[in-house]
């Protein structure tokens, strides 16, 4: 098991790397949308500025003790987090992602 300061480290150099490297394509509105939750990144970006791969190999230079992994929209669906979202013309749904492997899980109350 890891020290107990190693979330917050890793909170800490997450956001300095935004700060110092992602905040460049948000500045020049390559990217519209970054939403950050612990590990999971959700980039909504200009498709006619920048493309999935370009994005995908820039910020894995970033440091290489660090890999990135991207997931692309099918269908206009992408799941982030517990949430699956879908594009429709100019507006976003959302609705509950259940993984596939999703049982659920009673709990006997004490009683």
């Amino acid at each position: 098991m890891g020290s107990p300061l190693s979330g917050t480290i890793a909170e800490i150099y997450l956001q300095y790397v935004e700060e110092t490297d992602i905040k460049q394509w948000w500045d020049t509105n390559e990217i519209m949308y970054y939403k950050r939750y612990v590990n999971d990144i959700l980039i909504i970006y200009s498709n006619q500025k920048i493309k999935h791969h370009t994005i995908e190999k820039e910020i894995n230079k970033i440091d290489m003790n660090l890999e990135f992994k991207m997931t692309t929209e099918e269908n206009n669906k992408i799941h982030y987090l517990d949430l699956t979202l879908q594009r429709n013309n100019n507006n976003t749904e959302q609705e509950t992602h259940r993984h596939g492997h999703h049982h659920p899980l009673p709990i006997q109350s004490p009683t």
